[in-house]
């Protein structure tokens, strides 16, 4: 590890090769960390008949989804603490962290027996190793964007950064890619139900001490250990942090209807279109596959755009695109017979979230000075996303299951439509900038 000099300031600002390095192994971790997390969603089609015996799907689904709103729940506390070791400790070490933790929860998850064999014990069980992941995953946005942000040049820190949000959806790429596989060669559907499902999170498990070997090896960033060590700033501590009410405060508008919009048009819909359109599960895993490499691919085209014309205009454009649009997409979306039409609209609704994917952790990250970067980031993120990203897939299955499916629709235009407001009223962050002192 870098040694910081008391004489001069550590600094790789014309180091590329050094860039490149720290962005991709930052990058791999992350991907990494999100296909773990990813993976309970994909395959709770398949495993939630063996941790809740109940003939309704539709009721099974829901307790499986409770599960995962549930595990949202630790992310605020994730962030909170990794947050803070990465502002005291360094970058480097809460990622390190972040991801050993969620290779123990999905090794749990890999070898937990069933209802059948443990009875009760079985979905507690399932509902710790998810709470672990939680945790670990809330960790893992803050230190993550911030390591990202500050390893990236202020010409090009949009671009780079967006490189978060092409690992997360990679995340669940991988996850669905391995259910294809597993779908269309190697297992039958009473397979899939049986056993099958617990092969991707061995595969996480392995992947996540790669991971760990990775990070291992990353260098600290340069504003990190370059900051005023001064006593009279707390690092990452909430007294210090609360000292940025107005930055707070923008994190959690700027993510409420962006993150509801992701996990709608992503976790959620492999259970829409196989639940209300009426794909085969098949069909929906294909579907959701081809369009997130698709939207993976739009994250740096929308994040190079961002340091061009700023990122505040690219925010506003998915406020006021999703406030008009989300109800006409998911009206149409739930009568389309075809997977043409349903990978059109869909496609339509995912470039419409890439404005605010591609650059809200970017955003988040120049918001907040470094000694509490990291924990400004995680932190009113992680209680946002755990009020609204995690509990979507719970009531838009609800929503279904009481014959009112579309108030659904109406809830994220909503959330949306107050996101809309922070985006206008607030200023740029590619000129204000707070990564730069």
């Amino acid at each position: 590890m870098l040694k910081t000099s008391t004489s001069k300031p550590v600094t790789h600002k014309n180091d590329t090769n050094w860039r490149l390095k720290a962005i991709m192994g930052g990058s791999i971790g992350n991907l990494v960390e999100w296909y773990d997390w990813y993976a309970y969603s994909a395959f709770s089609l398949y495993f939630a008949g063996s941790f809740f015996p109940d003939s309704n799907p539709t009721v099974q689904l829901i307790n499986t989804a409770g599960i995962f709103a549930v595990g949202f729940l630790m992310r605020p506390i994730g962030g909170y603490l990794f947050g803070k070791i990465a502002d005291t400790k360094g970058r480097k070490e809460a990622m390190t962290l972040s991801v050993l933790l969620m290779s123990f929860g999905s090794l749990l998850i890999a070898f937990l027996p069933g209802y059948g064999t443990i009875g009760i014990a079985a979905p507690v069980l399932l509902l710790v190793a998810r709470l672990l992941q939680g945790l670990s995953v809330g960790g893992e946005y803050g230190t993550s964007a911030t390591y990202l942000s500050e390893v990236a040049t202020k010409e090009r820190r949009g671009f780079y950064s967006s490189f978060q949000y092409v690992t997360l959806i990679g995340g669940q790429l991988i996850a669905l890619g391995l259910q294809l596989i597993l779908q269309r060669i190697f297992l039958t559907e009473q397979e899939m139900h049986a056993w099958g499902w617990r092969i991707p999170f061995v595969i996480g498990a392995a992947l996540s001490l790669i991971a760990l070997y990775l990070r291992s090896n990353l260098h600290e960033t340069d504003a990190f250990q370059n900051k005023n060590t001064s006593p009279a700033k707390k690092e990452g501590s909430m007294t210090e942090l609360l000292k940025h009410p107005r930055a707070i405060a923008i994190v959690v508008g700027l993510t409420l209807g962006g993150t509801l919009a992701f996990y709608t048009y992503t976790t959620y819909m492999q259970k829409f279109l196989v639940n209300t359109v009426g794909l085969t599960k098949g069909q929906s895993t294909t579907l959701t596959f081809c369009s997130l490499l698709i939207f993976a691919l739009l994250q740096p085209v929308f994040g190079a755009l961002s340091d061009k014309v700023g990122r505040r205009p690219l925010l506003i454009g998915f406020g006021v695109l999703g406030t008009l649009c989300t109800i006409p997409l998911l009206t149409t979306l739930s009568h389309t017979s075809t997977m043409w039409g349903a990978f059109g609209l869909l496609m339509g609704a995912l470039l419409i979230v890439s404005g605010y994917t591609s650059i809200n952790a970017v955003v988040k990250a120049e918001l907040f000075p470094v000694e509490v970067r990291a924990l400004g980031v995680g932190l009113p993120y992680s209680l946002t996303v755990a009020i609204f990203g995690g509990t979507a897939e719970y009531l838009a299955l609800w929503f279904k299951n009481i014959g009112h499916e579309n108030y659904y629709y109406w809830y994220v235009t909503i959330c949306i439509f107050l996101s809309l407001m922070v985006y206008i009223g607030m200023k740029d962050t590619k000129y204000t900038s707070l990564i730069e002192h």
